[in-house]
Parts: structure tokens; sequence; C-alpha cells
């Protein structure tokens, strides 16, 4: 594998990232979420999308659907995932170019991208400051960002760092992250930022919710534990 900055996942973080609780749970989740901030300001079709950390290309066929590019771009750092991700270009019949980088590393010309999708990637990333500076470039002026991530609580809680592998030193809680895009000279209104609570996010999984020994706490009066939001390059 190439020297990017970026730490590999599991192989229970492959298994996972493959599996239908993720499509269904996650993922899905996370787009419709991120088409809701998106609200009206969304063009009948973007002429170039680039999914930044693209993995197995699950969300090939649902970005293909939602934003109809010119182009698809997908963009990983582990070839052999790449090879899976094309393998299921061609089953679900979704053109797309896949290219070996990081977003630390996009090997794209500047000003190239329409809409940037980076969904539970960033946590891998060693060099924050140095992918969100690339997201800035790559993207044109007026491009968008959507961005869904995990935070700093998530990521530092038992059972994450059980079964999964990240750079916990650069793990950054939601005020952080948006600190950080917002000095990279993107635009965030507070309209397109939400907090998602949901219960895979939880350390109790939403057990004591479901069982109605305790209710969650509202926002406001938790660390939240995940970050939806759209962002337009200045």
């Amino acid at each position: 594998m190439e020297n990017f900055a970026f730490v590999p996942e599991t192989r229970f973080g492959i298994w996972f990232l493959g599996s239908a609780t993720w499509l269904e749970r996650v993922l899905e989740v996370a787009v419709a979420d991120l088409a809701r901030l998106l609200g009206s300001e969304a063009r009948q079709s973007y002429d170039v999308v680039l999914d930044v950390g693209c993995g197995q290309g699950k969300s090939f066929s649902i970005l293909s659907r939602r934003f109809k590019p010119r182009r698809l771009i997908g963009l990983d750092a582990d070839r052999k995932i790449l090879e899976v991700a094309r393998a299921r270009s061609i089953n679900d019949k979704v053109a797309v170019d896949l290219l070996p980088g990081s977003g630390s590393a996009i090997p794209l010309p500047d000003k190239s991208v329409d809409l940037l999708f980076c969904h539970q990637t960033f946590h891998h990333l060693i060099d924050h400051e140095g992918a969100i500076s690339e997201f800035h470039r790559v993207l044109k002026p007026g491009g968008v960002l959507l961005f869904a991530e995990s935070t700093k609580a998530y990521i530092h809680s038992w059972m994450i760092r059980l079964l999964f592998r990240h750079p916990m030193e650069v793990q950054k809680t939601a005020d952080e992250y948006l600190a950080l895009i917002r000095r990279a000279g993107f635009d965030v209104a507070p309209s397109r930022v939400s907090y998602p609570y949901l219960w895979w996010s939880r350390s109790d999984l939403g057990l004591l919710e479901r069982l109605r020994i305790k209710a969650p706490p509202p926002p406001g009066r938790r660390e939240e534990t995940l970050l939806n939001l759209v962002a337009t390059k200045r």
C-alpha cells in the first residue's frame, strides 16, 4: 500500500463495512440526512462527484441516484478494497472512476469537483488539516462538501477501541470539526448541521432507552457522537 496518511481498518471493520447493517443503518441514513440538510439548495445534478474513502463501493448507487453525476469518482487508500469497489460498481451497473489516494493526497486538479462526499472516513486520516485543505482545493467555488463523521466521544469508546482501528490522538469533537471546516474556507450555516444520536453510536447501544430505563439526554446536554453537515466552498 502507498504511504498515505491513513490508518487501515481491522478485519472485523472490513467485514462490518461490507454488511447490510452498515448499508441500511449507517450509510443510507447518513445520506438521507445530508440530502435533507442540502434541501432546496440541491441542484438537479452535480457534474463531478467525488467519494473520499469510498471503501467497498456501497455508496456508488446511492450517490448516482441522488446527485446524477456525469462523472463519479471513488477514492480509497487501499487498492484491495478498490477492487471490491470495482466489483460492486459492475454489479450495481454504476459507472465510476476509481483512484488510489487518501483525503490528504487527492490526485485531482484544483477546482475540478462539484460535490465531495466524505462519510465516516475522516476519523481514519492522520492529517486532518491537510485533508480539509485538499477538499477545499479540489472543489470548485460554490462546490458542496457533504460531511458525515463520528466524533471523539464515539471513536474513543471501549467498543470502538476493541473492534476497530483509528489514530486516536487526532480525533475531534463536533465543535472542533466545525471549526476545522470553517477555518479551511467553507461556509457552514447552522441550519445545515445535524447531530444524530443514533443507537449504534452510544456506549450502551441505546439499550437503556429501549428498556425505558433512561431517556437520552437532549442536544446541548450531551457529548455529541455524530456530526452531519453540508458546507459550501467560498
